[in-house]
């Protein structure tokens, strides 16, 4: 293995470079019964549900292990770094979990940039929003703010103190939470059954 040199570590994608709309490549992977493990194991989760088939079906009345939060959560940071390159640093990361993900499953990270911004000490930021669904079914909705330089001489992580302010995005709801919430209104139900006649 050879050490990095300075080329591996030039900012990949800047901030003027992404716009608002943009959307991020997918990022696709087939989850197995060791992706669910694993991902337990690293955050020290021993909940049997993430473990124990038998449990898991038997005891919780679910259809296998599943994910957990923090593997969810690792998923996301990962899809986000690997679009921003070495420089992108997370801010902060909000999301909401709808349904399970099983073994089996091929999960499907989508984002797109909701909105970027340069906070009052100067540092870059791009609020995106993903989601991650298996087979077309949204299962997490996830809305982050991820730091990305604005020249090639800039990087979020040596920003400290004064120099790096992460607070959390303003809350947008992505598309997937805002058709949910609209279903959810008092009336919608009654109008699909109408529209169903």
């Amino acid at each position: 293995m050879s050490a990095a040199t300075s080329a591996d570590l030039t900012p990949r994608r800047l901030l003027g470079d992404v716009h608002q709309g943009d959307e991020l490549p997918q990022l696709r992977y087939p989850v197995t019964a060791t992706t669910v493990v694993l991902g337990a194991l690293a955050s020290r989760d021993w909940r049997p549900m993430h473990h124990d088939h038998d449990f898991a079906v038997k005891r919780n009345g679910t259809k296998d292990i599943f994910l957990n939060t923090p593997n969810q959560a690792a998923w996301f940071e990962r899809y986000l770094t690997d679009w921003t390159g070495p420089h992108g640093r997370l801010a902060h990361m909000s999301f909401r979990m709808r349904g399970s993900v099983f073994p089996g499953d091929t999960m499907a990270l989508d984002g797109v940039v909701e909105s970027t911004e340069v906070d009052e000490v100067g540092c870059g930021f791009a609020t995106v929003g993903v989601t991650l669904s298996v087979e077309g079914d949204a299962k997490t909705t996830c809305t982050a703010r991820i730091a990305l330089p604005r020249t090639h001489d800039d990087n979020p992580w040596a920003r400290r103190g004064d120099r790096w302010k992460p607070a959390a995005p303003r809350v947008r709801e992505t598309r997937a939470v805002q058709a949910e919430r609209a279903e959810q209104t008092p009336g919608a139900a009654q109008a699909r059954v109408e529209e169903r006649r």
